[in-house]
């Protein structure tokens, strides 16, 4: 009810207006947050097709978006190997009528999703049925995004942790930076 009003006076006001999303998504996610951490199946994690690589050889199944391969060239792999690790699903959604085939087909009791702060915003409005977290991109553009791929993993584990040392993630520590020439 509020949503059009306030994006138009931070507009009016030279005001990012990217922030009543951003606002909007942290609330939701504060708000299922105990409720996303007791769910223990079916649990999914939605990624935007923007962040395949362009070079992306996956197929695109038609009742569950693309399905990676894990080829290592973007970060959709990286969170497939996290996921399946701590028992998630995951989909690459190549637009929002996939959400909905998903949530009908596979009925999940929680949602994990990935977009930018409009696209999640309005997202997690729609699919507020079951707990969810939301992770916004690092950069938009729908083409070849990024995402903060330790963000994600670090919401799966609100629900899966595992013991040290099975993550698949490497940890740089500030020897490594320092070493690549990084200070």
């Amino acid at each position: 009810m509020f949503y059009s009003p306030v994006k138009w006076v931070f507009s009016a006001f030279s005001m990012n207006d990217l922030l009543v999303d951003e606002i909007l998504v942290e609330i939701q996610n504060a708000v299922y947050l105990e409720k996303f951490k007791k769910q223990t199946e079916r649990k999914v994690v939605l990624l935007p097709q923007c962040l395949r690589s362009s070079d992306c050889h996956a197929r695109c199944d038609p009742l569950y978006g693309f399905v990676c391969t894990k080829c290592g060239r973007c970060d959709v792999g990286e969170i497939t190997k996290e996921a399946e690790i701590r028992d998630f699903k995951v989909f690459v959604v190549p637009g929002s009528s996939f959400v909905k085939k998903i949530f009908k087909e596979y009925r999940p009791t929680s949602c994990i999703g990935v977009a930018c702060p409009v696209e999640l915003s309005e997202s997690m409005q729609k699919t507020s049925v079951i707990p969810s977290q939301g992770v916004y991109l690092i950069n938009d553009g729908c083409f070849e995004t990024k995402v903060n791929v330790s963000d994600v993993v670090l919401k799966m584990e609100l629900v899966s942790p595992i013991p040290d040392g099975e993550s698949l993630l490497k940890t740089v520590t500030l020897y490594d930076f320092e070493e690549k020439g990084g200070i």
